[in-house]
């Protein structure tokens, strides 16, 4: 049966799943790079030798787990883009250039309508502005029999699971301190939401642990 998934969200070890101030020039937020060492270190440095090399194919095979098997995408405002209000003259396209990553149906949440826009290598986005329920059974049914990943950012991720509607999480726990950005944690309590852990691996560049709603 079809999974509504959270994969490849990485945190800080105190709790912050982007940096503060997103903008233009950073689009994670200030040093939120840093929680995305794992994933992007693999790309940077592939020759590794011993236990790190063993590490090293941890996060690679994480990193690729996180975008693979997916029907439809669903993303926060924040995660398409840096601009706020309304949409103005429409060229803002997302942060990735012609071919996004998502390559399959993508929802946007947003207060503001805006009409699809189909970009090379499969992906269209659409703009949802009717709320989250909404957005996740369009999500599902342009999914069909694949699973859907919710994408972020924090606050989407965190509005889907407060709601009941995320199955699994995967995050990966990255070695750093924040000190500030956007905070996963507060509020949510996954024991009481039905969730355990059900799987743990530690890579070269973070612990990476999934949660799955309990049976």
């Amino acid at each position: 049966m079809p999974k509504v998934i959270v994969s490849g969200l990485s945190v800080s070890i105190d709790g912050f799943a982007a940096g503060p101030q997103q903008s233009l020039h950073d689009p994670l937020g200030i040093r939120g790079l840093e929680l995305h060492e794992w994933f992007f270190e693999n790309k940077q440095n592939p020759a590794m030798t011993g236990a790190t090399a063993i590490s090293a194919q941890v996060d690679e095979r994480v990193a690729q787990r996180a975008m693979d098997g997916f029907g439809s995408f669903v993303l926060g405002r924040n995660m398409f883009g840096p601009n706020r209000g309304e949409w103005g003259d429409d060229s803002w396209k997302g942060w990735w250039g012609d071919d996004p990553p998502w390559r399959a149906p993508t929802f946007i949440l947003t207060h503001f309508p805006r009409p699809p826009i189909e970009m090379e290598g499969g992906t269209t986005f659409y703009f949802v502005t009717t709320g989250i329920f909404e957005a996740l059974e369009r999500a599902k049914k342009a999914a069909g029999a694949k699973n859907v990943k919710i994408g972020g950012g924090v606050s989407t991720v965190r509005q889907y699971v407060k709601a009941g509607l995320v199955d699994e999480l995967q995050l990966s726990i990255s070695p750093t301190f924040l000190g500030q950005g956007e905070s996963l944690f507060p509020g949510l309590d996954f024991p009481a939401l039905g969730f355990s852990i059900v799987e743990r691996a530690i890579g070269a560049h973070a612990m990476h642990i999934t949660l799955s709603k309990n049976c």
